[in-house]
């Protein structure tokens, strides 16, 4: 699949696009960011509030990155910046695996958009990288994130219990995977 394909999602008419980050999408970036729930279900490090420094930081990233080890896209939605989406590819015994990472504005959560983003940016990560398999991680309390996963092709391999240490309580995370066909 093209990078710059677009996909109608049928429920809501919404073209849902990957695009490679620019800095032309820092604001809509920051203002997309800009929300405590997302840092909930996402690891350590991301900021609260998301500043237009965080953007530009996270934008500059993404372009020096891309390639080998890391394919980031900006999630796109009516021609809007909605999310992010990246892959990482693991090294060493797991240099044919990648982590799946994601984050969705609330606005645009429940309408099929992250499912297509999670399905699109697999094409790109098969198609780009030698890789068999794809994981994510989600949070066990995370059930939007894990119904996207599974409604995408991926499928529960586990749980591990108290597994994370996220804003000052132990959390069970989900493991799901999606192998190349």
């Amino acid at each position: 699949m093209e990078l710059t394909d677009r996909v109608i999602i049928e429920d809501n008419g919404m073209n849902v696009e990957l695009k490679h980050w620019c800095e032309a999408y820092t604001f809509q970036l920051r203002e997309a960011a800009d929300c405590p729930e997302i840092e909930e279900n996402l690891r350590d490090g991301f900021p609260v509030p998301y500043t237009l420094s965080d953007a530009e930081d996270y934008i500059d990233s993404c372009i020096r990155m891309e390639g080998d080890k890391q394919l980031c896209r900006a999630i796109l939605a009516g021609g809007n910046v909605v999310g992010s989406i990246g892959l990482f590819r693991c090294s060493n015994v797991f240099r044919y695996n990648a982590e799946l990472g994601y984050w969705l504005a609330r606005p645009y959560r429940n309408q099929g958009i992250m499912t297509e983003a999670i399905r699109q940016m697999c094409g790109i990560g098969f198609s780009t990288w030698d890789i068999v398999r794809i994981f994510a991680e989600p949070f066990g309390y995370n059930q939007a994130s894990v119904r996207a996963l599974e409604k995408a092709g991926f499928i529960w391999e586990g749980t591990l219990k108290k597994g994370v240490f996220k804003r000052g309580s132990f959390v069970d995370y989900h493991i799901y995977a999606l192998l190349r066909q």
